[in-house]
Order: structure tokens, then sequence, then C-alpha cells
């Protein structure tokens, strides 16, 4: 499971950093503002998100608690959910796609909780 989470931490690290320079340089006048600083606010929670799955699999080497694991997976879902929704709503129009994006709020959130109840529980691994 640690392997999985750095390796999403770095797709989703990647795909952000590319996502935000997409952004900044062909986004630009094609969006209005508003839908620009909504696709900002998408990659902001990616990236951040993305060096929490990064955490979580570091952590995951040294402690043993499935908390991590549901961490991490909510951390991983929440960026597809909140993030993708984001990056959809401001490519497509589409306003009903902003629905998705408390689901995917809800996930952070609860990834957190998982991380710090996770953490304050685990068993050291011995090695």
């Amino acid at each position: 499971m640690p392997r999985l989470f750095v390796l999403l931490a770095a797709l989703y690290g990647f795909t952000g950093v590319a996502l935000g320079a997409f952004a900044a340089h062909g986004l630009r006048g094609r969006l209005s503002p508003e839908y620009l600083a909504v696709f900002h606010t998408g990659v902001l929670y990616q990236l951040v998100h993305a060096l929490a799955l990064l955490g979580v699999g570091v952590l995951a080497l040294r402690w043993h608690s499935r908390l991590l694991g549901a961490a991490g997976s909510l951390f991983a879902v929440g960026i597809l959910l909140f993030s993708g929704s984001l990056y959809l709503l401001t490519l497509s129009g589409v306003g009903k796609l902003g629905m998705v994006t408390p689901l995917g709020g809800t996930c952070f959130l609860a990834g957190w909780l998982c991380l710090g109840i996770g953490a304050w529980s685990a068993q050291a691994r011995h090695h």
C-alpha cells in the first residue's frame, strides 16, 4: 500500500503541475476570471493532497494502521471528485458538475480525520 500511495502522489503531483501550467498559459483569455479561479482551486487542492498522499505512503512504512490506508484512499478519491469536477465544470461549463465537488471535499475531510486518528493509534512497525 505505501508504494501505491507514493505512485499516486507522483501522478497527482505531476498532473497538478501540468494542469496549473496549462491554466496559466493555455486557459487565460479563454476562461472568465471566475472560472480560471475555480480551475486554480482544483489545482491547489490536487497538489496539497498529492503531498498528503506522499506523507501517507511514507508513514505507512513506519506505522501499522488501517486508518492510514483509509486516509490515502480518501485523499486519492477526493482529488478525482473535488479537483476533477472543478476541471470539468470550468472546461465544459456544465454547472451541475459542481454538485460532485462537495463529495470530494467530504473525502478530503474524512481523509484528514482518518490520518489524525490513525497516527494517534498507530503501532510502530518493527524492522
